[in-house]
């Protein structure tokens, strides 16, 4: 029997770990492909460690290299780095509005997707998980030959128990304790293991890393993902903290008005009935298939109902909010979705009414910003979750190639 390695072969192997994460992040992070020079001068290692690691890196498909600039100069020019395009990461959504997949390798770049818009509310979970699985495949069977998918996640709204994989409670969609997991087969997650969170705290991952360990442009911020109801997440230091459970972040059925509206919650004024999609064109005098734009077009030509709408919206956003900057002191509210769609036309109303609650307004004004245009940041959201492993534990991809699992799915 062999005997198992001794302290010295593990430390060895730890800091091979260790170093090839480094690399790998450090790669990812810069805004300019580095060389390995590059990269041995931003970690401090040697440039022959450098090259010994990219060389494994390369063949791994974990990082690429790519082609030399032209150079007037003597001596040879120093090959660029770039995270690699053959590893990629699935990402499944379901939304009240919206059924999507969307895969992204390591760059952030999407190698195939497919976003469908259709009304869920009060659907049968199985059906429309199959519905999605099937989208499922017909994406990875898009993807470009030589592509290995190595991590899988879904995006659901409502409050999930990530570590079963169970969505306890989503009000909008009508579901209730339901188990994932069986519902999706296995070769719709490209035959992985499926990590389940909810859609704001992906898509709120989505904005704080626009690519895999990518740092966005605010690293700490409230995220409100506009639907037909909110979802909310708390981003610190470029992490989404999701309390205890993982549940943190409901700011939707943050209550504005104790008098206010029944919520499908089982409270009455919850935010979302005033800031939701479908409340905010209800209250603009609009039907139930009228879209945002049809919102802003009326709001640009002064109909006064849809400005009514608007300022209503942003008065219980601003309760809402108020209160969970005064609790968390964040600095800035990034708003998504149907908000991020009418974020023109709120600021200045949302603004002034944090201005007026907020207790530290006087020395710091919570800014608002608008998230990426994205249509279905959940997804996206997932992808970045699935491939992180990667950063921390590249030896994953070494072992994943080197023991022939299979790439792509042929048609």
């Amino acid at each position: 029997m062999p005997r198992p390695p001794g302290p010295a072969a593990a430390r060895q192997s730890g800091l091979r770990e260790a170093n090839l994460g480094l690399v790998v992040r450090t790669v990812c992070a810069a805004p300019e492909p580095l060389s390995r020079a590059g990269v041995a001068a931003a970690t401090s290692m040697t440039r022959s460690t450098v090259s010994r690691l990219v060389d494994e890196l390369v063949a791994a498909g974990v990082l690429d290299e790519l082609d030399q600039p032209a150079t007037a100069g003597p001596g040879r020019p120093a090959t660029p780095l770039a995270a690699g395009r053959r590893l990629a990461g699935l990402g499944l959504q379901v939304d009240v509005g919206r059924l999507a997949v969307r895969v992204l390798d390591l760059r952030g770049g999407v190698l195939a997707e497919e976003v469908e818009e259709v009304a869920l509310a009060g659907s049968d979970p199985a059906p429309t998980l199959g519905r999605l699985a099937a989208s499922s495949r017909r994406v990875l069977r898009a993807l470009p030959d030589g592509t290995t998918v190595v991590g899988a996640g879904l995006a659901l709204p409502g409050i999930v128990d990530a570590g079963r994989g169970r969505l306890l409670r989503a009000p909008n969609l009508g579901w209730s304790d339901v188990d994932v997991l069986p519902l999706l087969p296995v070769d719709a997650r490209a035959g992985l293991p499926l990590r389940v969170d909810n859609e704001a705290t992906l898509g709120a991952r989505a904005v704080a890393e626009p690519a895999p360990g990518r740092v966005g442009p605010v690293a700490d911020f409230l995220y409100l993902s506009g639907e037909v109801g909110i979802g909310g997440a708390v981003v610190v230091d470029g992490r989404v903290v999701g309390g205890r459970h993982g549940w943190a972040g409901e700011v939707g059925h943050v209550c504005v008005d104790p008098e206010g509206p029944p919520c499908r919650c089982g409270s009455t004024g919850c935010l979302e009935l005033y800031a939701g999609r479908v409340a905010l064109l209800s209250a603009a005098g609009l039907d139930a298939g009228a879209t945002t734009r049809d919102l802003l077009s009326r709001s640009r030509s002064g109909d006064a109902t849809a400005l009514a709408a608007l300022a209503r919206a942003a008065r219980a956003l601003g309760v809402a909010l108020a209160g969970v900057v005064n609790v968390l002191d964040v600095p800035a509210i990034v708003l998504g979705g149907h908000l991020g769609q009418v974020a023109e036309l709120l600021r200045a109303d949302l603004e002034a009414a944090l201005r007026r609650r907020v207790l530290s307004a006087r020395w710091v004004v919570p800014e608002v910003l608008t998230a990426p245009d994205d249509s279905a940041p959940g997804a996206t959201g997932a992808a970045l979750a699935a491939l992180a492993p990667l950063l921390d534990d590249p030896l994953r991809a070494l072992a994943r190639r080197a023991d022939g699992t299979p790439s792509a799915p042929t048609p």
